[in-house]
């Protein structure tokens, strides 16, 4: 059976006077594409302008329909910024692998797709050309096999960076991951350094269904000989995976499908090529002095538009973005508390022995005697998450979702009898 993503090696999408064409550019094993030139009549098409990196739509032809997954660039590609100060999330991490491949020989890029496609979501663009089929390995779909040779060269002083198209498929690899790369050192009472990277999209993106939609941050966060980041913004993308490069452990980093055509200002320090964040800081992305709100990855911008909202209500929220989920920043978290008094954690994974948990009790630890509330937990619905789009938006913590139990936390509920 043909890979769904293979068959762009056979086709290029075109946009002529308002109607879509598919034109074959060589020949291909799928009935769907025997045709050399069609039409595609856009019945059901919005391309979401912050989700560049693959878009599942609905497309209608004549009488038949089908769902397509479009690689970045195919339809509406996203004209890059200019401005030295707004860079995406795509290019932050782009740059940041192009420039500790320059800076050291021993660093590689090895996956699926990742040379000759450029990436599944083009976060390797350009560098194959740059500098060639020795340090951009194109993989079999074997993530346990490729995926121990990267260890292996990690023990040989080696930097693998290894790239999973979705870190739910890291699950074919847990056993190399975890007993092979977080072990050895210790293991090794310290005589083994294993220096890699395992990133790539986590968590929901938008109609893949329960088997490639799930958060993993607390799976690997609970793991010893592990450091687990989560990027949000530009900034965050470059200067951590920079870091992640040239730490001496393994790294899992954890990005989001949703994020890579998100546009953010960065600094020219950030530019610079010598930036690089460290790794267990928490960053106070918007300073208040009412309740604490801790997120992460695209959780990040939900609180800070959750913030936005409660402002005009009178309730000044500061929101921590976590960066770092294995060391977590618990300084950061519990003097942010003890300042507002009161904490909401947000995170898109499963509620049960999560990253919030965790803080929750980190909190309840080391600052209980400055609570005047319970803390509140907002994780994603305990289910695999659902295919339909109306069940889909339940599962996953929206806007919504913060303010309420922001205002819960600071005692500012509608009671249900009065909100019916």
């Amino acid at each position: 059976m043909c890979h769904l993503k293979n068959i762009f090696h056979y086709i290029n999408i075109e946009l002529k006077g308002g109607v879509f064409f598919v034109v074959v550019t060589k020949p291909s094993p799928l009935p769907l594409l025997s045709l050399p030139i069609f039409p595609l009549a856009v019945l059901d098409f919005e391309i979401d302008r912050k989700m560049l990196g693959v878009a599942r739509r609905k497309l209608g032809f004549g009488l038949f329909s089908a769902t397509r997954v479009l690689p970045a660039g195919s339809v509406l590609p996203r004209k890059y910024s200019t401005a030295a100060k707004e860079i995406t999330v795509r290019e932050a991490l782009n740059s940041a692998l192009d420039e500790e491949m320059s800076a050291d020989p021993k660093v590689f890029l090895m996956g699926e797709e990742v040379g000759e496609y450029q990436g599944a979501y083009k976060i390797s663009k350009g560098l194959l050309e740059k500098y060639g089929p020795d340090r951009v390995l194109d993989t079999p779909i074997t993530e346990a096999g490729f995926t121990g040779i990267g260890v292996g060269a990690a023990y040989y002083g080696l930097r693998p960076v290894v790239e999973f198209m979705t870190f739910n498929f890291s699950m074919q690899a847990i056993d190399h991951i975890i007993n092979s790369a977080a072990k050895s050192n210790y293991m090794s009472a310290g005589q083994i350094s294993v220096p890699i990277v395992f990133r790539g999209p986590n968590g929901a993106a938008a109609g893949v269904g329960a088997q490639h939609s799930q958060c993993y941050a607390a799976w690997y966060a609970h793991v010893p000989g592990l450091k687990v980041l989560s990027p949000y913004s530009s900034e965050d993308a470059r200067g951590l995976l920079k870091a992640a490069i040239r730490d001496p452990d393994p790294v899992v980093f954890l990005e989001n499908e949703l994020l890579y055509g998100e546009s953010f200002p960065v600094s020219a320090e950030v530019l610079d090529s010598s930036f690089c964040l460290p790794i267990g800081k928490a960053k106070i992305e918007r300073e208040g002095k009412h309740v604490t709100i801790t997120a992460f990855s695209k959780m990040v911008g939900y609180a800070l538009q959750a913030a936005e909202i409660l402002s005009k209500e009178g309730i000044d929220a500061e929101v921590i973005n976590l960066r770092s989920i294995r060391p977590l920043d618990r300084a950061t978290i519990n003097a942010s508390v003890r300042k507002t008094n009161r904490l909401v954690t947000v995170e898109e994974g499963f509620p049960q022995h999560g990253v919030g948990a965790e803080i929750c009790m980190s909190v309840m630890e080391e600052s209980f005697e400055y609570l005047d509330a319970p803390v509140e937990r907002i994780a994603g619905a305990d289910v695999p998450m659902p295919y339909a789009a109306n069940l889909e938006r339940m599962a996953v913590p929206q806007v919504d979702d913060i303010v309420r139990a922001t205002k819960r936390a600071c005692y500012r509920s509608v009671p249900m009898a009065a909100a019916a």
